[in-house]
């Protein structure tokens, strides 16, 4: 038991040291969140009219951007399954005498820490901006980041499990991602949008995460707070699931 706690550990701590490393990493991974909430949500802050957040569309988005900030900084994080296949570490790791549960839960719980730092960092630049959060709801905030962080990094292990090609796991991602955040109802409300993006939105999981981030930060939200957990334990049940069995299937 000991032996396996370990490897989590050291796993986890392997994640984290690669990323404190890269500070170029940390700073990149800013750059598009602050590109839309500087330019994009204070831009249009006086221009658009949401029911019962007049004039402020930037505290509307901010949660939304939050949203992106999570789901990026953990799908990406899967292409450490193909840097550490591609220069020899993943063979070195899959011999080793733990179980491949152990190895996934460390490459999970280290990229769901990284991601939720830079959604720490993201609410740091709202603040800057202006934008006003509810506090008191801090503890279930970051639990329900840790949620999001974690779903969306099994994904990103369980895509780059069945891949070899560093670029093509990028591409895939990135026709993954985009999608995903634009439908997501993170840059306008779902309830002004045509029946055909609503229907899409409700199939994203990132929706809910949205709409409850949104509920807990500025205190307005489309759907229960309940059923946007629910989606996202569910998401992250499934997506942890199906990150385990492929990656138990990677032959050394």
């Amino acid at each position: 038991m000991m032996g396996e706690l370990n490897a989590v550990y050291h796993m986890w701590k392997r994640e984290m040291l690669r990323f404190f490393r890269a500070k170029s990493r940390v700073i990149g991974s800013m750059g598009m969140p602050f590109f839309f909430l500087a330019i994009v949500g204070t831009g249009l802050n006086g221009a658009l009219n949401l029911p019962g957040m007049e004039g402020n569309y930037l505290e509307f988005i901010a949660p939304g951007i939050l949203g992106m900030v999570l789901m990026m900084g953990s799908i990406f994080s899967g292409v450490v399954v193909i840097m550490d296949r591609q220069f020899g570490f993943l063979k070195e790791t899959l011999v080793a005498p733990v179980s491949r549960l152990s190895i996934v839960a460390g490459k999970a719980l280290g990229g769901a820490t990284t991601a939720v730092i830079q959604g720490l960092l993201m609410l740091g630049i709202a603040l800057l901006l202006g934008v006003q959060f509810q506090w008191a709801n801090i503890i279930f905030v970051l639990f329900f980041m840790a949620a999001i962080s974690l779903a969306f990094v099994c994904i990103g292990i369980a895509i780059a499990s069945l891949m070899e090609d560093m670029h093509g796991f990028q591409l895939v991602m990135n026709f993954l991602v985009m999608p995903l955040f634009f439908l997501s109802g993170a840059l306008f409300p779902l309830d002004r949008a045509p029946d055909i993006i609503r229907a899409l939105s409700y199939i994203d999981p990132l929706t809910y995460a949205v709409d409850g981030m949104r509920y807990l930060l500025i205190g307005t939200s489309s759907m229960p707070i309940g059923l946007s957990f629910g989606v996202v334990m569910l998401t992250l049940i499934i997506s942890a699931g199906s990150a385990v069995y492929l990656f138990q299937r990677i032959e050394t």
